[in-house]
């Protein structure tokens, strides 16, 4: 037996009754005092100073945390569970964490969460409708975007990905695809800190895209659906960077990565497995879910591209079956969804004759870039 694993059996004596308590445990199973008291009483000081500022993802990253110090029957969980569930749900779709204090107590004290979700998806339509918006998407979240760069792991997994991908494509569209699909993911990452869910680096996975691993699950189906489709968006404003660089520079390449990065996020919107679609789906109801699979058949028979007859069945599929599916559906996540698929269905639309040189590339990559528990 090693010395780590000796210690990790080893007993301690509970401060309430001298009982002496194995590591594993979070109360003493004499008295019931619990185990890490000091420093949930820490966290507790910590979340409620940050809800104080607005900080509402360094708030909810505390109260997670707690509740992983807590067993699951006590009142206290019940109670932290209930209360992060209620913080969650204050989490602006269009606000920065640290403007959240004055979007509460501002003009809007009165503004319904319905009205906040509006305000969010307004953003995400006027970046799919309008090009020029999405420059001023990726240069506001450079920093994020270089952030993320200073991973160890992160870094290495894409050179290794994009030395893959160069020798099947070549060193430009490799770079390219690697860093749309690196922007999506990140997409993710800001999202999952801004609900204080802790989770890995994005590592990347040649021929599979991308993945991030949550170490915390989302407390409420909203929660898991932002963040899957918060990937998708993010991915959108790259595909449109790209297709506006290769519209400027006239180089058939970049248009191309911009076209197959917009096919991919389109991927994505699948409601299965790990997919952003699936994520997306589990905060809609089933009447929602009939309207994705009814937007998702008229962009089929538009005849844009033939994977959107597979969207539109798969979609459809899953629409039919109302097992899982809650009562009162997320508008706002509804709303993402159906802009993210006319969005870059359109995308799609864009240059074709430059698309035609790396068809190949798009048939053989696909990207599970959604969060994996």
């Amino acid at each position: 037996m090693t010395e780590s694993f000796s210690s990790a059996l080893a007993a301690r004596v509970c401060r309430g009754c001298g009982t002496e308590i194995p590591r594993a445990f979070l109360a003493c199973p004499t008295c019931g005092c619990l185990v890490h008291a000091d420093e949930l009483r820490s966290l507790a000081s910590e979340g409620e100073s940050a809800e104080r500022d607005g900080d509402y993802g360094r708030a909810l990253a505390a109260w997670r945390h707690a509740l992983e110090l807590l067993p699951r029957a006590t009142v206290q969980h019940g109670k932290i569970s209930a209360h992060v569930e209620g913080l969650s749900a204050r989490v602006p779709l269009g606000a920065r964490p640290q403007q959240t204090r004055a979007a509460d107590q501002g003009t809007s004290k009165g503004r319904t969460a319905k009205g906040a979700g509006a305000a969010g998806l307004g953003a995400v339509g006027v970046l799919l409708a309008k090009f020029k918006w999405a420059l001023f998407l990726l240069l506001g979240k450079a920093k994020v975007l270089l952030l993320g760069l200073t991973q160890a792991k992160t870094l290495l997994s894409m050179v290794f990905a994009a030395g893959v991908y160069t020798m099947a494509f070549g060193w430009w569209f490799a770079l390219g695809l690697v860093l749309t699909t690196y922007v999506h993911e990140m997409g993710h990452v800001v999202w999952l800190r801004r609900y204080g869910i802790a989770a890995s680096a994005p590592m990347f996975v040649p021929g599979f895209g991308a993945f991030v691993r949550l170490h915390q699950y989302p407390a409420t189906p909203a929660e898991d659906a932002r963040v899957g489709l918060a990937g998708p968006v993010w991915g959108a404003s790259a595909a449109v960077f790209c297709l506006l660089l290769g519209h400027f520079t006239g180089s058939p390449v970049v248009h191309a990565i911009g076209h197959v990065s917009a096919w991919i996020n389109l991927f994505n919107l699948l409601p299965v497995w790990q997919l952003d679609g699936a994520r997306g789906f589990t905060a809609l109801s089933q009447q929602q879910r009939i309207v994705v699979a009814a937007v998702a058949w008229l962009l089929a028979f538009a005849g844009i591209d033939g994977f959107l007859f597979v969207l539109a069945l798969v979609v459809t599929f899953r629409a039919a079956r109302p097992a899982g599916a809650p009562k009162t559906g997320d508008i706002p996540v509804l709303a993402t969804y159906v802009l993210l698929m006319v969005g870059l269905a359109l995308l799609l639309t864009s240059g074709p004759q430059a698309f035609a040189l790396h068809r190949g590339p798009r048939a053989s990559i696909v990207n599970f870039g959604a969060p994996l528990g």
